[in-house]
């Protein structure tokens, strides 16, 4: 199966931005990455505005994206009332995410785990969409700890024939780990976080494993806001580089991810985490 790149930059790293962004901005983010040839970009989540501002009218984003052939457009949701406005809104893959432990699970969702499970089950049920589940802190929880495997691989087994996210959510992980719970689980693809600098090894080892899809995040941006000290996401060039010259095709064009990480810095008025795009590709073209 050929790999899936999937750029969650839009959602996941915009959402641990303090500065908020007017949807036509989030939008043009979408734009540049599918123009990029990111097979797949994660666009939006359709949680509270209230909760988290960054992600407010997301429908004002989907509706002013240029769908383009070939990449496939996703949103997250944390319960049925997300899925709701998913589903209206048109994207072509449910994202359904749920934590690893209770505690997650309850600062995240405002649910018990069983709860964060019951409403996964009936969101796919009710999806005619295709649909991924990722498990956050499958490897470690800001409030819990340590994960057990078994647990990670119990959850996962209840979502069979769904493609599986594994996610370290606070980037905690080792290769080994990874590699581990990845061929465990069978799960279809990983969502690493760089906090530790482990995150590029993680993706590799997840790979090695036999994951098919890899989450990462333009010019690096993110990080769990429960997550003390997060020092970002896997950032999407850097990745891509690394698996090109590992002989992997990502299918993407990387000046255009570099050329997009740096409008993206001018946007937010900072250097971003990621480092592919200020050093460039070699050798220089």
């Amino acid at each position: 199966m050929a790999l899936i790149l999937c750029d969650v930059g839009p959602r996941d790293g915009l959402q641990n931005e303090s500065e908020v962004l007017e949807p036509l901005v989030r939008a043009d983010l979408v734009n540049r990455l599918a123009a990029a040839g990111l097979p797949r970009v994660e666009a939006v989540s359709f949680v509270r505005d209230d909760r988290v501002p960054q992600m407010a009218r997301a429908e004002e984003v989907v509706a002013a994206i240029e769908r383009r052939d070939g990449t496939q457009y996703s949103g997250l949701v944390l319960n049925e009332q997300g899925y709701e406005r998913f589903a209206a809104a048109g994207l072509d893959r449910v994202n359904a995410t749920l934590g690893a432990t209770e505690e997650f699970n309850r600062h995240n969702g405002n649910a018990t785990l069983a709860e964060a499970i019951e409403r996964v089950e009936r969101i796919l049920a009710a999806a005619s969409e295709p649909a991924t589940v990722t498990i956050s802190v499958a490897f470690g929880c800001p409030f819990e700890g340590r994960v057990d495997p078994a647990r990670v691989a119990e959850l996962a087994g209840r979502f069979e024939g769904v493609e599986v996210v594994l996610a370290d959510t606070i980037g905690v992980a080792v290769p080994h780990e990874v590699r581990e719970l990845v061929s465990r689980t069978g799960a279809d693809g990983f969502h690493g976080h760089n906090t530790r600098n482990t995150g590029y090894a993680n993706a590799l080892a997840a790979l090695e494993a036999g994951a098919s899809v890899l989450d990462a995040s333009v010019g690096g941006l993110g990080g769990c806001p429960y997550a003390p000290r997060a020092t970002g996401n896997i950032a999407t060039e850097d990745l891509a580089y690394l698996l090109e010259g590992e002989g992997v095709k990502t299918g993407v064009d990387l000046d255009a991810l570099i050329a997009t990480s740096t409008w993206l810095e001018g946007v937010l008025g900072r250097r971003l985490e990621g480092q592919f795009y200020r050093a460039g590709t070699w050798p220089a073209t």
